[in-house]
Order: C-alpha cells, then structure tokens, then sequence
C-alpha cells in the first residue's frame, strides 16, 4: 500500500503550464494528494543526470513513496512506460530509458512493470503522443500513491534484467591511485560529484589537510591537474582555492572554495569525464 506522496521530476522547467497539467492530473485522481518535487530543471533530455537525481533524493524519503520521472526523448516511439519498485519500497514510475540506472546499481530494484496503457491512461488521451509525462505517467503515478491502483494493477511483470540501463563505471584502486568518473554537477555551485566513495578514498587520506594530484581527463585530453588539499569542509580553505572533500552522498566531490570549478574549467559529466586522485606532498600554510 502507498504512502498518498507524490514525488515528480522532469526536464520541463517551469517557464510554462506543463508541470502545473501534472499536477492537476494527480488532483483529479485525488484531490489535494501531497506533491512535491526533486526538480524540473534536469537538462533537456538528459536521462543520465535524471537517473542520478533519483538516486540523490530517493532515499531520504519514507518507504512507499511514488516517484515519477519524466525525461524522455523517446516520448510518443515504442519506448516502454514502466513502473520499478525498490528494495526499499519506493515505486518509480519512468520511460525505460535508463532512468533506473543509479537506483538499481546502488539501491536494488526487485520488481518492475509495464504500464498497460489501456487501463493507465488518462482518459480522452489516446490521440496525443508528445506529453506522455501527463497522460500515462503523472496519471498512473497518482493512482498508485491514491491506493485507486495497486502495484499488480499496473501491467504485466517484467525482467529487470532486461530493464534499458545506461553504462556505468565502478571506481577503483590500484598502487595507491584511484580513478572513477564525474557523475554529477551539484548545481548551482559548480562543484563536481564523483563515483569515489569516501571508503575507498580514505584508503589514501590519513586526516584533513592532506594533499592529493588531481587528473581530470575526456576523450585522451587533460583538463586539470593539480594539487589540492583535503578538506573537512570548504571553510577550511580560502577563497578561491580548490580542494577534495566528502559530498552529502558520501562520495569524493571537487570543488573551488566560493567558486564553479565546473563552469573555471568547463568540466562535464558521465563516464567519458575520468578523475584520477593520487597522495602529494601535504601543502603546509603560512
């Protein structure tokens, strides 16, 4: 059974009436059902980064929370609508796209559906083919947090296995230098988040204060390289200055003391963007 909470993300924006339509669905369904959002500002159809933001939020929220994300180039082709449900009871309502990639690498997705849309459909729709955020998953992720729906009710179960993800790389350890990817940009500081968990990097760091060689590399070219410290927070450096520290997901994140490291060296994201971290000399302030 639900919780009643609705949780939606797109790459709509809010400059016009699309995510207010998706909310009056939901309403139609039930009204004054709890909507709330992640964010409506993923870049255009950007399915990585609306994979990871479900990642970023889906747990901090309780158990039998209903998600729809709706980033989906392939809107209107014969891509699936699909409805996930995690290890931990949370329902994801999503194009099969790859939006599940984080989640079901790094949380664990134990059954997954196919929205009938027969039954899934907001009604009088069937002739509109371009806003499938509204019309099947707005509407059926409403009728799943309302109870009109259960899970069963969705459509026919599907092979996770055969559930699209998109291509993920595992950081690693060899002799002391560790190498991952920047997976997102914590907008609007411009700070990079990378897939090196805190574990893994303090295998090399002792203590804050520590120096380490920072690479960033794409596609055969250098676009960083330097020393930068280790900091227990961005106060610990002046301004300006660059350092690693541990982000809110623990993991290694980049950044520039009251600065956009991202926008200073135009820094992307994805697995094509490598971050190699090795121990320096520790830098000592006068």
């Amino acid at each position: 059974m639900t919780t009643g909470l609705l949780v939606f993300q797109s790459d709509f924006g809010k400059s016009d009436g699309a995510v207010s339509a998706m909310h009056g669905v939901a309403n139609a369904v039930q009204r004054g059902i709890p909507i709330y959002e992640i964010t409506h500002q993923i870049p255009q159809y950007n399915i990585w980064e609306a994979s990871y933001r479900l990642l970023q939020a889906i747990g901090y929220w309780p158990d039998n929370t209903v998600f729809v994300s709706i980033v989906d180039p392939g809107v209107g082709s014969e891509r699936r609508g699909i409805v996930a449900k995690t290890v931990n009871n949370h329902y994801i309502v999503t194009p099969d796209n790859g939006t599940l990639t984080h989640v079901a690498q790094f949380i664990g997705i134990t059954e997954v559906r196919e929205i009938d849309e027969t039954i899934n459909r907001l009604p009088n729709s069937g002739e509109s083919h371009t806003f499938h955020g509204r019309d099947i998953f707005a509407f059926t992720g409403a009728r799943l947090a309302a109870g009109v729906i259960q899970f069963n009710d969705i459509g026919p179960i599907l092979d996770t296995e055969k559930v699209i993800a998109l291509p993920l790389k595992i950081s690693k350890i060899i002799d002391e230098v560790i190498t991952g990817n920047v997976d997102i940009i914590d907008r609007p500081f411009g700070n990079l988040w990378t897939n090196i968990s805190r574990q893994q990097f303090k295998e090399i760091a002792q203590q804050h204060g520590d120096s380490f060689e920072v690479a960033i590399t794409t596609d055969g070219r250098t676009i960083y390289n330097n020393i930068m410290t280790f900091g227990r927070s961005f106060a610990d450096l002046h301004i300006g200055e660059p350092l690693v520290y541990v982000n809110s997901l623990d993991n290694i994140g980049i950044a520039i003391n009251q600065g956009s490291f991202a926008d200073a060296y135009r820094v992307g994201t994805g697995t094509n963007w490598q971050v190699t971290i090795r121990k320096a000399p520790r830098i000592v302030y006068e």
